[in-house]
Order: structure tokens, then C-alpha cells, then sequence
């Protein structure tokens, strides 16, 4: 978070699952909560705002004290973005142990997916690990090849960063020793990459993806068991921090989570209070459409009409 509570421009998007239909751009202040004080609870300090700002935009804020942000935010128009649980993994107690408490449903599906990938490698899995400045540059070139492909790139705009500034942070934290990442190959093909930089004792879920060609032997999975594997290993991390949104995978791996929202708080001005109107009113309509799809046959469809 910013001292001077510096504004940079937002997109308030009007999408039905990866697809945006529209978008308004807000200028607003980015007050982001790390795991540790999201699990504590605390209620963030607002900086002041920027005379050109429209307000902040507050992520991994505990539900409970949703109420609490708002009164203290002195009569600012809240509006909630996202509701999920902030899930996390305790990496304190070895690789068996965490193993063993997954859901045998979910043990059994990871090591089906992993004997799978092997067989198809010839035997062994072939994951390769990278963490030194030169490791880092040779994961960065595959990892943004594999990127590219992935919907997350396409549609969403985050894949894995190509950008001078990501370049810079990865190659200074990687001299520190604090960015740990990993390659999956399948059959002598790059299929999925992990990269998660270290702050503290806590590793940061910040960038993932898999080759769409691989997406029956779920390579993404089977990566971040190994990862579990190499990181419980190094006996040196305290958590494994899956940051904000919701996902199958988090859910099945995680030992512990927060519920979180995130939040907008606007100036009360007139076309602020339109935009919230439209997008609430919008949000309601794709719920509504949701839950009737989901009743359906066409919910396969739907689906695949998301993600493109």
C-alpha cells in the first residue's frame, strides 16, 4: 500500500467468467492485505486520497470486519467486488503429514495423475527446478511459451509477466535466494510452470499455467504436489499462500483459509453511484442466469463459452 494513497487506473469489468462485455475505468487506491494480517484480522489504514482519485480498492479484507471498513472509511460508497476464501497451507509439519491430511479422494486423484504423466515420460516424472538468477532467465523464456497458450493469458491478461519491471523484481529476488519455480515436462514437452516468490516465510502463489494440449493429465496439479514436495523439504517456509480467489485445487491443498472480500470504496459522487448501480444490478442478472444454467444440460456448454 501506498503512503500517499496513489491512484492508478482500474477496470470494473462487466464479465460472465472470463469474458468482458464492458468495462469502466476507475482511478482508485490499492490497499491489498497480506495473508498474515488478513488471518489477524486487521483492519487496514486508508491512506489519503489523491484529489483526482475515486477511491480505494481494498483486497483480502476479513468478512467480518466488512462492516467495520466501511464505517471507518467516513461515509464512502462500499461496494463488494468478490467474495472467496484467502486458502493457505502450512508447510511446518513435513510432506507426509500434509499428505496425509487430504481427503483420500484427493490423495488417490494425485497420485493417479502422477503415475499417468510418468508413464507418458517413460517412467519418471520429470519436473525441473529453478531458483538462481540464471535458472530464473531459462524458466522465464519456457514459462512465457507455455503462458501464451494458456486462457488465463488470452482472455484475462495474466499470464506469466513479460514486462522490464517483472524482469527486474524476478532476477533482484532471485539474487536474495526468495523465488522458487518449477517446470513440468510431459513426454520431453514443457506442460506447466510454477512461480512463487518468497516474502518473509511465506511462499506466494503469484504465477501458474499449463499447456490447454495437456488439460486431460492435469500437469498443473501433479507441479504443485512436487512443489509441495521440494518446499516441505527445504524446511524453512512457514505457509504456503494461495492469495486471493477461489479454486478447486487451493481448496483440495489447503489447510486452512480466511473468508475474504474485496472491496470498493468510492467518493459519493453521482456517476460513482451509477457505476455501482449498473454493476450491481448486472452482477445480480449473471447470478441469476448462473444458477439457472447450472440446473440445466447446458452447463458443460456454458462453460466452455467462459473460457472461450
Amino acid at each position: 500500500m501506498s503512503a500517499a494513497g496513489h491512484a492508478n487506473p482500474t477496470a470494473l469489468k462487466f464479465e460472465i467468467g472470463a469474458r468482458t462485455l464492458m468495462q469502466v475505468s476507475r482511478a482508485l487506491a490499492r490497499v491489498p492485505l497480506s495473508l498474515e494480517e488478513a488471518r489477524e484480522g486487521r483492519l487496514p489504514a486508508l491512506p489519503p486520497l489523491e484529489r483526482e482519485a475515486h477511491g480505494y480498492s481494498i483486497t483480502s479484507l476479513p468478512e467480518d470486519r466488512l462492516e467495520a471498513m466501511v464505517y471507518a472509511s467516513g461515509g464512502m460508497l462500499p461496494f463488494v467486488r468478490q467474495r472467496y476464501t484467502r486458502y493457505y497451507a502450512d508447510l511446518d509439519g513435513g510432506f507426509d503429514r500434509w499428505l496425509a491430511g487430504l481427503s483420500g479422494n484427493t490423495r488417490q486423484q494425485l497420485k493417479r495423475k502422477a503415475r499417468k504423466i510418468a508413464e507418458v515420460s517413460g517412467g519418471t516424472l520429470d519436473v525441473r527446478r529453478f531458483r538462481t538468477p540464471d535458472e530464473l532467465e531459462e524458466f522465464h523464456d519456457i514459462g512465457r511459451r507455455i503462458s501464451l497458450r494458456t486462457y488465463q493469458e488470452r482472455l484475462l491478461g495474466s499470464g506469466l509477466p513479460d514486462t522490464p519491471e517483472f524482469l527486474r523484481e524476478m532476477m533482484t529476488l532471485s539474487a536474495a535466494d526468495r523465488v522458487r519455480a518449477w517446470l513440468l515436462y510431459v513426454a520431453g514437452e514443457p506442460a506447466a510452470f510454477l512461480y512463487c516468490p518468497v516474502f518473509g516465510k511465506t511462499v506466494i502463489y503469484a504465477h501458474v499455467g499449463h499447456d490447454p494440449a495437456f488439460n486431460d493429465l492435469s500437469p498443473g496439479a501433479v507441479l504443485q504436489l512436487e512443489a509441495f514436495r521440494d518446499l516441505f523439504g527445504e524446511e524453512r517456509y512457514d505457509r504456503f499462500d494461495f492469495t486471493e480467489g477461489e479454486g478447486q485445487h487451493k481448496r483440495q491443498m489447503a489447510t486452512g483459509g480466511v473468508a475474504c472480500v474485496d472491496l470498493l470504496l468510492l467518493r459519493p459522487s453521482l456517476a460513482n453511484r451509477a457505476t455501482m448501480a449498473a454493476l450491481g444490478g448486472f452482477n445480480r442478472s449473471v447470478a441469476a442466469l448462473k444458477r439457472v444454467v447450472n440446473r440445466t444440460p447446458l452447463k458443460g456448454v456454458a462453460k466452455k463459452v467462459r473460457r472461450g
